[in-house]
């Protein structure tokens, strides 16, 4: 059984990316998966996926998408107030 681990940030965090292509940008987490402790950050980590049509009516596509990111490699943005 997969323990599910504890985070340090939650959904609405701004976030900073510390580690990886995408190091030293900013971004807001929108989704959290405690099972794998991965988070997705808005606007940071696009991969794309080409879908084949099904039918012959369809068209092919690439769909854009946020891949999710280790929470190792995000750090919580402290607000100064």
């Amino acid at each position: 059984m997969s323990q599910k681990q504890k985070m340090h940030v939650k959904v609405g965090d701004m976030v900073t990316i510390i580690s990886g292509f995408h190091k030293n940008e900013t971004g807001e987490v929108i989704k959290i998966n405690k099972n794998n402790g991965k988070v997705i950050v808005k606007g940071i980590n696009f991969k794309f996926k080409h879908i084949k049509p099904n039918t012959e009516n369809e068209i092919g596509e690439i769909r854009q998408f946020e891949a999710p990111i280790h929470h190792s490699n995000v750090k919580l943005n402290l607000k100064k107030a």
